[in-house]
């Protein structure tokens, strides 16, 4: 990205904070102390609107970081003697940030105990030790901070021990959400907390914060990756066992425009493949066909993966077959080509050994196999994205805040 495309936005953002704007054409010494608070509130700025879908903000956030890194960087060290600077180059940091602005000012000196906790935790983090960063942080009370920097910190602990207290986790995302309503902290929050309710099987929450999600950050930055998530996460809480798991299902999608639910509709489907679930494959392909009627792609792709689900059943093996030997080719992205070999592979192994794939076990188990069992499986290309999403869920949430 050349800096020229990027200038002219940043120009725009920097004007819409005016103490911002007004440093970066002086160099007074007294007008130094405001600074790293000021910057940070803009990189705020910026980044809130990506939530909403700017990709002009999304350009320039790279190029609005490496400024405020340079700024930062080259402050006079006095500065750092304020905590309020301190505590937002710490929001920097874990905003984006390059951490060397932190052991600077840990070399520095002169922090309160709970600034250098804070610094200490927030550096390990963004460093990958999260053995440390948990020691720091973990006792770390976040109602004695201000909103923003609660809402980062406890973004951060939340992450950190996922694993082991999903439950907590939640409640910390719960707060984050509380703290910094509109922000792409609070859009980070919530899809997180989707997939976390989705390991832990509460289906019920899971329903209420994914229509809010699509309520509020549809067009989010992020939207695409939540999307793909989203599709696994669905068949992890086997949302086709009954009609009315379905029709709830069906009510979150309807928060979307048609094009918005087809492609889920269709994401699903594929998922549903790849974890043995032909009931929720069927239903979700037959709903993106339903809504292909003027995208004869997206139906191909919706007759492609209706087939793939039905050659494993008695009733459908003899009409699925004659799908797939349909189904134009060409018409088909390379993922979508490969998942349609598989299918007529395995109808041949079927048609030529019928007792060897008993239907039960081709069809796959009620309940979706464990992640270790799906990480085993070495599923198509778009499978694999959606399943590696969702094994980050189980480690850490760092890629995410960038």
């Amino acid at each position: 990205m050349r800096i020229t495309f990027i200038a002219p936005i940043l120009a725009g953002i920097l004007t819409a904070v005016p103490a911002v704007a007004e440093e970066v054409q002086t160099s007074e010494p007294e007008k130094v102390t405001a600074i790293p608070v000021d910057l940070v509130r803009t990189l705020q700025i910026m980044q809130d609107q990506i939530a909403t879908g700017s990709t002009n903000a999304h350009a320039a956030q790279r190029a609005l970081l490496a400024h405020i890194d340079d700024r930062l960087m080259s402050i006079d060290p006095g500065t750092w003697g304020d905590s309020k600077n301190v505590r937002a180059a710490v929001i920097f940091v874990l905003s984006g940030g390059r951490p060397e602005i932190l052991k600077r000012i840990i070399a520095l000196g002169g922090l309160s105990e709970v600034d250098t906790t804070i610094v200490q935790g927030a550096l390990a983090y963004v460093e990958g030790r999260e053995a440390d960063a948990k020691r720091f942080l973990s006792e770390v009370q976040i109602d004695t901070l201000p909103p923003m920097l609660a809402g980062q910190i406890a973004l951060v602990q939340s992450a950190l021990i996922v694993r082991e207290d999903p439950a907590k986790s939640v409640q910390l995302l719960d707060r984050v959400r509380l703290l910094l309503p509109g922000t792409l902290v609070e859009e980070a929050a919530l899809r997180r907390e989707i997939f976390v309710v989705s390991q832990v099987g509460d289906a019920k929450k899971f329903d209420a914060l994914s229509r809010q999600y699509l309520r509020r950050f549809r067009y989010s930055i992020y939207a695409g990756n939540f999307r793909q998530r989203f599709a696994s996460a669905l068949t992890r809480l086997d949302f086709a066992k009954d009609e009315q798991r379905f029709s709830r299902l069906v009510a979150i999608l309807n928060e979307l425009e048609a094009e918005g639910q087809r492609e889920l509709y269709l994401m699903i489907a594929r998922n549903a493949i790849e974890q043995g679930q032909t009931k929720a494959a069927i239903l979700a392909a037959d709903k993106a066909f339903e809504l292909s009627s003027s995208d004869a792609s997206s139906a191909t792709r919706a007759k492609l993966y209706r087939a793939a689900a039905i050659i494993v059943t008695p009733e459908g093996f003899e009409s699925g077959i004659e799908v797939l030997k349909q189904i134009n080719r060409a018409e088909l992205q390379p993922h979508d080509s490969a998942l349609l070999d598989e299918a007529l592979s395995l109808a041949r192994h079927i048609r030529q050994a019928p007792q060897a794939i008993p239907v039960a076990e081709a069809a796959g188990p009620a309940e979706a196999p464990p992640a270790e069992a799906i990480q085993a499986q070495e599923p198509v290309p778009a499978i694999s994205r959606a399943q590696e999403a969702l094994e980050k869920i189980d480690r850490l949430f760092r890629s995410e805040t960038r």
